[in-house]
C-alpha cells in the first residue's frame, strides 16, 4: 500500500509498524504531528502529550526500562530541555528500543534559535540517523529500533523542517506486533551510582566501535557514481538540495547514518572523485571529522554557516550562479507580519500593559509573543519556555537593588508554558521572596502550536476525559497568596488588576482566562463563557471621529479608511470580542443589530 505523506506522517508510520507502545512528546514546530499521527494509531499505541520534553522523554525510558519499544519527539530546542535523562540513558543501555525524534530547524521559521543537533548524539555517544525522504524517514524508524535494541543504546533521529513537512510517496506495511520485553532487576546497569556509571562508561565505548563497524558497512551509508569531477557528501534533506542543482554532473555520498561516522566509506567515495563538497545543515559536523582523518574537502569555506542549504544556496555558493527570476517592483509588495488573531483573548491585556510606563515586561514562548510587535510593543525579551518568571524574578531583584528604583517587573506566559516550565519558576519566586509580577494568559488549550490538549483542559491527547489543573488552585499552593482571575477583554478589569498587582510589595499573579478565539470549546466552557465570540460589530460612520484608536488595538479585522477618513470592521473576521467597542471614545462602535 503507498501513500503520500510527511516525513512527519512517514515518522508515526513507522513507529507503528516497528511495533512502538508507548510515545510521548511535548508539542513544538517542526515536530507536532508526529505525535499525533502516532495517536490515531489507538488500539496499538499509547500517545500522551507530557508536560515538556524532559518529562516526555524520561516516561519514554520508562517505557524501555519494562520492555516497550516506544519513542519521544521533540523540536530541536526541546533536546535541550531533555539532555539530562538523554545522557544518562545513554550510559544505563535500554531494554525495549528507544528512539527520540529531533525536529532541527535551519532557518528558523518558527523557533528562536538555530541549533544543530546532530552534535548531541556525538555528545551522548549513541548512534544517529538522517533520512532525506518521507520512505527513508518511515524505513529508518524500523531500522532504528532494531539497532536500539541489538547495540543496547538509545537513538538520536534528526529531521529538519524541510522533511517533516514536505510530501512523498510512502510504501507501508502492516506492524510488526513485537512483544515487551520481560523486566528483569539488573541495578548495575540502572542504578547510576559512580561505581556502576564507571563501568557503564566503558561499555558505551566499546559500543560506540562496534556502531563504528557497522555504519562503514549498512547500506544507509551509500554513494553513486555519476560525473567525477565534483562529489557531493551530505545528509538529510541537504542532499535532494544538491541533486536539484548538479543533477548528474556530480557524484553523490548519502549518508543516513552519521554518528559513528562512515569514514572508512567516505575515503572509498573520496579517492572516486576529484573534488568534494560537504552540503550540510548548520554546523561543520561532518566536514570536521572528515578533514580529520585527512579527507581533503570543501565546506563552511564555501557555503553558509547558518540557515538553509536550499538550492539556491548552493547554486549560488558552488557554481557562483543564480536562477533567473522575474523581475518586479518589491515596493509594492506589502508586508504582512505575523499578528495574533481578530478576538485573540490577549489583545486587550498587550494593549492595557503597552501603554504603562516603568514596567519590565519579561515575555515567553507562544503565540502571545507576538506582544512584542507594534501596535502593543509590550514585551522587552524573551529567552526560552518558563523563563518569563524566574527571568523577570533576577531583574526585579537587581531594580530593587538600586535607590528610588520605581521600575516594577511583569513576567508574562500562556497556560501551557506556565505547566511546561513555568511552575518552577513561579516557586522560585515565591521561595526568594520576589515580588514581581506574573501574568498567566489561560487561553484553555496550546494555541501556538495547533491546539493541543494540556493539563489545563480536561483531555488528553487520545481525547479522554481526565482531571482538569485548576491553574489558580496550583498558583495558591506554589504559595501565591494574591492572585486574580480576570477576563482579558474587559479592558477596565485589566487595568485594575494591573493597579493592584503594582501596588503590592509581595508575589502576584493574574491570570487572564478566556479561550483561544479558533478553540472548539467544550460544552463545560461554553457554560461557563457564555458562548464566547458569536456577536458581530459594525462602524457607525456618522459618529466616527476618524481618531484611529480602535486601529491601535491591533485587530486584522479593524482597517482605516483613508479617503472617507472613517474606520471599517470586516465582519468576517469579526468574532465579537468587544475590545475596539471599549477603546472607541466616541461609542461609534457597537453590536451588529441582527
Amino acid at each position: 500500500m503507498k501513500k503520500l505523506m510527511t516525513g512527519n506522517e512517514a515518522i508515526a508510520r513507522g513507529a507503528y509498524e516497528a511495533g512502538v507502545r508507548y510515545a510521548s512528546a511535548y508539542p513544538g514546530t517542526p515536530s507536532t504531528e508526529i505525535l499525533e499521527n502516532i495517536a490515531t494509531y489507538k488500539g496499538d499505541v499509547v500517545a500522551e502529550w507530557a508536560t515538556n520534553e524532559k518529562v516526555a522523554l524520561e516516561a519514554v525510558i520508562g517505557a524501555s526500562i519494562a520492555g516497550a519499544r516506544s519513542i519521544a519527539s521533540m523540536k530541536h530546542v526541546g533536546v535541550n530541555v531533555a539532555a539530562d535523562p538523554l545522557f544518562t540513558y545513554s550510559y544505563t543501555g535500554v531494554n525495549g528500543g528507544m528512539v527520540l525524534v529531533t525536529a532541527d530547524e535551519p532557518g528558523m521559521y518558527s523557533s528562536q534559535n538555530e541549533q544543530d543537533n546532530r552534535n548531541y548524539a556525538k555528545f551522548a555517544k549513541i548512534p544517529l540517523f538522517e533520512p532525506s525522504t518521507s520512505q527513508e524517514a518511515k524505513d529508518m524508524i524500523k531500522v532504528a529500533f532494531d539497532l536500539s535494541e541489538k547495540y543496547d543504546t538509545p537513538v538520536l533521529f534528526r529531521v529538519t523542517t524541510r522533511l517533516c513537512h514536505s510530501k512523498g510517496i510512502v510504501e507501508c506495511f502492516d506492524r510488526e506486533e513485537v512483544a515487551i520485553k520481560d523486566y528483569v532487576k539488573d541495578a548495575k546497569k540502572r542504578v547510576t551510582v559512580p561505581a556502576n556509571a564507571k563501568l557503564r562508561r566503558v561499555k558505551v565505548e566499546e559500543r560506540m566501535k562496534e556502531l563504528e563497524s557497522f555504519s562503514n558497512s549498512t547500506e544507509l551509508n551509500y554513494y553513486e557514481i555519476n560525473d567525477t569531477k565534483i562529489g557531493i557528501v551530505a545528509s538529510g534533506m541537504c542532499i535532494n538540495f544538491a541533486k536539484e542543482v548538479f543533477k548528474e554532473d556530480a557524484s553523490y555520498m548519502n549518508l543516513g547514518f552519521t554518528n559513528p561516522m562512515p569514514i572508512e566509506k567516505i575515503k572509498e567515495f573520496a579517492q572516486k572523485v576529484d573534488k568534494i563538497y560537504v552540503v550540510e545543515e548548520n554546523d561543520p559536523f561532518i566536514e570536521e571529522q572528515m578533514k580529520a582523518s585527512g579527507i581533503e574537502c570543501f565546506g563552511k569555506d564555501v557555503l553558509p554557516t547558518y540557515g538553509e542549504m536550499t538550492p539556491d544556496v548552493i547554486r549560488k555558493a558552488i557554481l557562483g550562479d543564480e536562477n533567473q527570476t522575474r523581475k518586479f517592483n518589491e515596493d509594492l509588495v506589502v508586508p504582512r507580519p505575523p499578528s495574533l488573531c481578530a478576538g485573540c483573548p490577549h489583545r486587550g491585556f498587550f494593549y492595557e500593559i503597552g501603554k504603562r510606563k516603568n514596567l519590565m515586561i519579561a515575555g515567553d514562548i507562544g503565540c502571545y509573543t507576538l506582544g512584542f510587535a507594534p501596535p502593543y510593543n509590550a514585551m522587552d525579551f524573551t529567552v526560552c519556555m518558563g523563563a518569563s518568571l524566574s527571568a523577570g524574578h533576577g531583574a526585579q531583584k537587581v531594580f530593587n537593588m538600586k535607590e528610588n528604583n520605581n521600575i516594577r517587573v511583569v513576567g508574562v506566559l500562556g497556560d501551557s508554558t506556565f505547566f511546561h516550565t513555568g511552575v518552577n519558576s513561579l516557586l522560585d519566586v515565591v521561595y526568594n521572596r520576589g515580588n514581581s509580577i506574573s501574568v498567566i494568559l489561560d487561553n484553555r488549550i496550546t494555541g501556538m502550536t495547533g491546539h493541543q490538549q494540556n493539563p489545563g483542559t480536561g483531555y488528553t491527547l487520545q481525547g479522554k476525559e481526565t482531571k482538569e489543573v485548576d491553574i489558580e488552585m496550583l498558583v495558591r499552593a506554589c504559595g501565591v497568596d494574591k492572585v486574580r482571575v480576570i477576563n482579558p477583554n474587559d479592558l477596565g478589569e485589566v487595568n485594575e488588576a494591573l493597579d493592584w498587582a503594582i501596588a503590592l510589595d509581595e508575589p502576584s499573579v493574574i491570570i487572564t482566562r478566556w479561550p483561544c478565539v479558533l478553540k472548539k470549546i467544550s460544552e463545560k466552557e461554553v457554560e461557563e463563557f457564555n458562548k464566547p465570540f458569536k456577536s458581530k460589530f459594525e462602524v457607525d460612520h456618522e459618529k466616527c471621529i476618524g481618531c484611529r484608536l480602535c486601529i491601535k488595538t491591533g485587530c486584522p479585522s479593524l482597517s482605516f479608511d483613508k479617503e472617507n477618513k472613517v474606520a471599517n470592521i470586516d465582519k468576517n473576521q469579526c468574532v465579537g470580542c468587544e475590545v475596539c467597542s471599549q477603546v472607541c471614545p466616541k461609542q461609534a462602535i457597537s453590536k451588529e443589530e441582527i
